[in-house]
């Protein structure tokens, strides 16, 4: 992991590893030469403005890059292109809206849940089971984060359904992704 991703779990009683929410010695955290090596070697270009940047440094460009924050601007709100009075089916699961898993508000996308947790639950100490998690086919829904707000502020920065292919599983998506990934550079 990055710092900036492994640093919010070092800032808690018990960290928890970003990945597995396995408990880990913060003393034992090695830095990975190789990788930050690789890093600060290859370069690539920023998807706004095409200056060739080194890998290691792309994430702090991208968020300044003034091409990047025009796209993003630009980029419009998912809407329906027409309403439909058919039925959602049953048996296909809800991941758009979730319920608040504090107080039961329910219909709120990732963003809104974030925002009502922000605002509503921020120093609720209760473990709860991530609704957004449950509701994916690798969910788990009897697991409650031990930092519920930290989880989503982390494990959810984008919504899943315009990455994922629910239909395959997650061996097939790992290597769609990487094979997208080396065709994009």
């Amino acid at each position: 992991f990055c710092g900036e991703c492994l640093q919010p779990c070092l800032q808690v009683p018990s960290p928890l590893c970003p990945l597995c929410r396995v408990p880990f010695d913060p003393k034992k955290v090695e830095k990975a030469s190789s990788v930050e090596k690789q890093l600060s070697s290859y370069k690539a270009p920023c998807r706004g403005c095409s200056k060739k940047v080194t890998l290691a440094k792309m994430r702090s460009h991208v968020s300044s890059c003034a091409k990047v924050q025009e796209q993003m601007a630009n980029c419009p709100k998912f809407v329906p292109v027409v309403p439909t009075s058919q039925p959602i089916p049953s048996n296909i699961p809800n991941r758009s809206t979730f319920v608040c898993p504090y107080c039961g508000a329910r219909n709120l996308d990732q963003q809104e849940l974030l925002k009502h947790c922000m605002e509503n639950h921020r120093n609720d100490p209760n473990k709860v089971v991530c609704p957004v998690c449950s509701a994916m086919p690798w969910g788990d829904p009897s697991y409650k984060s031990a930092n519920f707000l930290q989880h989503l502020l982390h494990r959810h920065k984008f919504s899943y359904d315009t990455f994922v292919d629910y239909n395959i599983d997650e061996e097939a998506a790992l290597q769609a992704a990487l094979a997208l990934s080396l065709s994009e550079n």
